[in-house]
């Protein structure tokens, strides 16, 4: 198959923080696509989120052009993000390019994630570019780094180049780098027209914004496509590339990157992984897609007012479109009335979910405690995969039950080793390898359940670290596992949204804990409130939030005592009835005080 000589998509993959979207930048600038005016910090980080707190979320893509040796150069670079509950972002952006910039941060060297993101490059079997940035930092120490990286890695990096990009110290050495060493993609555009969607954005006047990268063909406005895996036919409008604002083009060819709007309402004709083709004359059989993300984390989303559920519903269908790493699912709760169960990445996935639902869509969410899926295997030897506690069957039909295990990497300086192997320990981790990548570094690998990591575990490492600890995992099964159904009930009524899936030697320690946060959350009520922990029907925990008193006795002056005896019978005839009959209405922040229980209290 031809190759088209003067293309070049590649990334840009990284740690966290270690200058992905700097460099973007300064190549954005260096080669002309915006003028130093319309410049900013982060500019592909067009979210307002994003810039606020100072990561790549989304991948973006942007078209630049460099000349060398008399030749134009179109450079379709993807900017991805860098923390391990994106890792699916990463992974999507990577089928759309041939190579990679692998940027490492000169002073802090080799991380957690920084592995994590090599590993997947050579999956997909691309040319990989080691670039050492920040070796401006008075700390800098890049010959150290190389090191790391030949020995760790396995990649020869002697020729790296080294830069700033916050200054643009050596960046045009980066773009000759793509130039020469990152090969040109196949671009056969004489056969039937094979783009694959890599992302996908709803706009609410032009509907469907569809990001493609062409492997075979071309496609022009006017055509009428065929996404494969729905069907459904439709008359393009418009294609373009990013610029990186998104540019009208006549056409987009093979080996291209760019995006096409073909006037798409329905949310659901596009599905990220997909295929367009052309509806006349259509390709024998789609591209490979992607793997389906596995979402590790599950939460129940609500409407705060049950008026509002419709909204919320379409909301979270736009967001869906834009994160294909976001699965969802109607559910309802006897507590909490009609939502939806929604799957992420991991915790910090679920925050941003959230939070766009939130700004973008202007929607007000009650979010339920998350939980991680369970494999749990009947006594008929059936299996059940559960991803919601109050749906656990009844303890006589279980034989077991098996939790997620992770395989952890975390790297750190060496004399926070002892705070480090106590908070892994802590958490029912298992020590597998613990080796030197140089003397200021320490890699640990642990094994370790997957629910031990989804509450306060991040906040912790960077705390007995003093933020200097990387970290990352990876998934490696499923394991038995003690574990039980905690419940939690309030006036003797179990809520469904607080139970939790606990180990058997936690649960009593977990209940006490929870009931005593519940106890200082719950509002007061004008009757007794019992707040009772629960394993089966054995209660394990309780605690009683008192009503609020009023002083019926307050007109009586002096006077026959049966008269107050017999006003403060009534008194307690009516909050008995009170009690029977009262609702209590639990607070957001009793969700997720099942979260905030952290292994030290």
């Amino acid at each position: 198959m031809t190759a088209d000589p003067l293309i070049r998509n590649f990334s840009i993959i990284a740690h966290i923080d270690h200058g992905k979207s700097t460099l973007a930048d300064r190549l954005i600038e260096m080669t002309g696509a915006l003028t130093r005016r319309e410049m900013r910090e982060q500019v592909l980080d067009s979210m307002e989120i994003e810039r606020e707190r100072g990561i790549t979320i989304k991948a973006q893509a942007v078209r630049l052009w460099h000349e060398k040796d008399g030749r134009r150069y179109q450079l379709n670079l993807i900017d991805t993000p860098g923390h391990v509950d994106f890792g699916y972002e990463v992974s999507r952006s990577l089928y759309a390019c041939e190579g990679v910039l692998l940027v490492v941060d000169a002073a802090q060297g080799v991380e957690a994630q920084t592995l994590a993101n090599v590993y997947q490059a050579i999956e997909h079997d691309l040319e990989i570019i080691p670039v050492i940035n920040k070796v401006d930092l008075p700390s800098a120490d890049p010959d150290g780094v190389i090191d790391q990286i030949e020995s760790h890695i396995g990649l020869d990096a002697h020729g790296a180049a080294r830069i700033s990009a916050k200054t643009g110290l050596g960046c045009e050495a980066v773009l000759d780098a793509v130039v020469t060493r990152i090969p040109p993609p196949p671009a056969d555009r004489t056969s039937p027209l094979r783009a694959l969607i890599f992302d996908s954005t709803f706009d609410s006047y032009r509907g469907v914004i569809v990001y493609v990268r062409v492997k075979e063909g071309e496609i022009r406005p006017g055509d009428r496509i065929r996404f494969m895996a729905s069907g459904s036919d439709w008359l393009v409008d418009e294609v373009g590339h990013f610029g990186p604002k998104m540019t009208p083009d006549a056409t987009l060819g093979a080996g291209e990157v760019g995006y096409i709007i073909a006037g798409v309402k329905d949310i659901r004709a596009v599905k990220i992984g997909d295929t367009v083709t052309h509806a006349k004359r259509p390709a024998a059989e789609p591209l490979p897609g992607f793997r389906e993300a596995q979402p590790m984390v599950f939460a129940g989303f609500y409407p705060v007012n049950s008026d509002d559920y419709d909204d919320l519903k379409s909301a979270i269908e736009k967001l869906q479109l834009n994160d294909a790493s976001f699965h969802v699912e109607a559910e309802s709760s006897t507590a909490l009335g009609f939502g939806f169960r929604c799957g992420f990445l991991g915790l910090l996935h679920m925050e941003i979910i959230r939070e766009r639902l939130e700004r973008e869509y202007d929607t007000e969410i009650l979010v339920t405690a998350p939980s991680v899926p369970y494999r749990v295997v009947l006594t008929d030897g059936t299996e059940l995969m559960i991803d919601n506690p109050s749906k656990l069957p009844d303890v006589s039909k279980i034989d077991h039950i098996e939790e997620p295990f992770i395989e952890a990497h975390v790297i750190a300086p060496p004399q926070y080793l002892g705070g480090l192997l106590t908070l892994l320990e802590g958490r029912h981790g298992v020590q597998k390898k613990m080796e030197y990548i140089a003397t200021t570094r320490v890699l640990l690998t642990y094994e370790l359940p997957m629910s031990q990591i989804i509450t306060d575990f991040y906040d912790k490492l960077k705390s007995v670290s003093s933020g200097y600890a990387s970290f990352d995992y990876q998934l490696i099964g499923y394991r038995p596992d003690p574990l039980v159904k905690l419940d939690i009930l309030i006036n003797g009524q179990p809520v469904d949204a607080l139970s939790v899936i606990v180990l058997r030697a936690d649960a009593e320690r977990r209940g006490r804990q929870l009931a005593q946060r519940l106890r200082k959350i719950v509002p007061r009520q004008l009757f007794e409130v019992a707040i009772q922990a629960a394993i089966g029907s054995k209660i394990i925990a309780r605690e009683t939030v008192k009503a609020m008193r009023k002083d019926v006795l307050a007109k009586c002056y002096g006077g026959d005592i049966t008269r107050k005896r017999k006003l403060l019978e009534k008194q307690k005839e009516g909050k008995k009835r009170m009690k029977s009959i009262g609702r209590v209405d639990i607070p957001q922040e009793a969700f997720m005080a099942v979260l905030s229980i952290g292994e030290d209290e």
